[in-house]
């Protein structure tokens, strides 16, 4: 099967310092080698720091703060997990707008392991399929989420991942959702 290819697609990427870095480095490398463009959003300028776990790892750049991004000139967004990252992010009021705007235009969401706790928190989950790190599992269900305990999960515009080792699937089902539901490319005056 030939490579999906997101050329002039636009991944917004919200994370929060102390994000699990392989679950944000490894889909960006996947995405933009398959041509996307994409772009760290948290909720401050400056540099983010990953973690391995609970030890810190390597700084990343953001290129806008949730205060500037803006949902509409974005055509998909990852939201990666760590438990600190996720819990941090669930209680922003503009990374609950910038899901919920994404959810409601039908644009693909990909999340994994604690990332969805966002999604709960936006009040997206209800009637929805999804999988995540099994230690919020209660917290999807009693938001009324169908949780399943898979490698990957797609429903509809969203897939959804448990941990680091399903990154393998979970990028290969990401990049051939992103291509499903991309939408015409945007005139550029």
């Amino acid at each position: 099967m030939a490579e999906a290819k997101l050329d002039g697609m636009r991944v917004a990427i919200i994370a929060a310092t102390d994000f699990e870095q392989v679950e944000l480095e490894e889909p960006q490398k996947a995405l933009e080698h398959a041509g996307a463009t994409t772009r760290i959003i948290s909720n401050k300028s400056g540099k983010i720091t990953g973690m391995k776990h609970d030890e810190k790892k390597d700084q990343f750049d953001v290129n806008l703060t949730l205060d500037d991004a803006n949902p509409d000139d974005f055509d998909a967004v990852l939201l990666p997990g760590g438990a600190l990252n996720a819990d941090f992010l669930r209680l922003q009021t503009k990374a609950q707008e910038f899901v919920r705007r994404f959810d409601q235009a039908g644009k693909p969401i990909a999340s994994i392991c604690h990332a969805p706790w966002l999604l709960v928190s936006a009040g997206l989950v209800r009637g929805r399929h999804l999988t995540s790190y099994y230690t919020i599992q209660d917290d999807i269900r009693n938001a009324g989420g169908n949780w399943e305990d898979r490698e990957v999960v797609r429903d509809r515009n969203w897939v959804t991942s448990r941990q680091p080792d399903d990154i393998p699937a979970f990028n290969r089902e990401m990049i051939k959702m992103f291509a499903e539901l991309r939408r015409p490319a945007r005139q550029v005056a």
